[in-house]
């Protein structure tokens, strides 16, 4: 870490100005069961990183924390460059997009999605009496446009496809311009085409170097996009490597979170996970 980790006087840690995200030693604990952590981790400006691990690694509870929608039971954690604990979270988590299945399980069938992405500036679902100005809508298409979504934005959401709602929910996470991007699960429950569709979509945002910096989580190495540069492996909430994404996106490696032997191939900077069947699996009988 290149923080060293002094206190100073007043008491407070002293947040390191190059992190948008600065946890040291952190974790999380509900009723006695510690969901992840202990866990060090650290992203600047311009990286794009992805969490991946199984069923109950911690990588959902470790990007509310990001998300400043929780705080560590432990440990203390920076997100752009705030302590949480110390600071007014509301004020906070306006400066971060975040889209996740929990938000979209909120959103209401009959809400334009012009309205749904607009929305996001006035922190709320569900229209009722705002006033959006004509700026306000042409940002909205735009963001609906930088995912290839423009052409729904007279839709309502309920009668959307969940690629659709997939990608015009991280068009309103876009909508404030926030400093980090969160993007819980994006590509789940998609079929094979609205999957490679969205892959595409947040490989270009990717690419973009106005974007903001981006954390990613997925079961599915599959759902990994070309472009990003970091990865955080978890398992049982606890950290396997971390790091630049090939050093830490191996075979080796996923075997070791998964618990299972893990073949992986990259083909044009994506990548490809399989079990590898022990001999027993192919034996035949006489």
């Amino acid at each position: 870490m290149r923080h060293d980790g002094r206190v100073p006087d007043s008491g407070f840690l002293e947040a390191d100005p190059d992190l948008l995200i600065d946890f040291r030693n952190v974790s999380l604990r509900r009723d006695g069961r510690t969901l992840v952590g202990p866990v060090d981790w650290a992203v600047e400006l311009d990286e794009r990183w992805v969490i991946i691990g199984p069923n109950g690694a911690g990588k959902t509870s470790l990007l509310k924390i990001a998300a400043a929608a929780e705080h560590p039971s432990s440990g203390t954690a920076f997100v752009l460059g705030e302590q949480l604990g110390r600071v007014d979270v509301t004020e906070l988590r306006s400066r971060i997009g975040l889209s996740s299945a929990a938000l979209a399980q909120r959103v209401p069938d009959n809400e334009l999605v012009r309205d749904l992405v607009v929305s996001a500036g006035y922190s709320v679902l569900g229209r009722w009496r705002e006033q959006y100005e004509d700026l306000d809508y042409r940002r909205a298409i735009d963001m609906l446009e930088s995912l290839g979504a423009e052409h729904l934005a007279d839709r309502t959401y309920g009668t959307l496809s969940e690629g659709e709602r997939k990608r015009v929910l991280i068009a309103r996470a876009l909508m404030t311009d926030p400093e980090l991007l969160l993007l819980d699960e994006p590509a789940a429950g998609l079929d094979l085409g609205g999957r490679e569709e969205l892959v595409a979509r947040l490989a270009d945002l990717a690419a973009d170097p106005d974007a903001p910096a981006l954390v990613l989580v997925t079961h599915h190495v599959e759902e990994v996009p070309p472009g990003f540069s970091h990865c955080l492996l978890l398992s049982e909430g606890q950290v396997v490597a971390s790091g630049l994404l090939p050093d830490v996106l191996t075979a080796e490696n996923l075997s070791a979170a998964f618990g299972q032997r893990i073949a992986l191939d990259v083909v044009d900077g994506r990548y490809f996970a399989r079990r590898v069947r022990t001999r027993a699996a192919h034996r035949r009988r006489p």
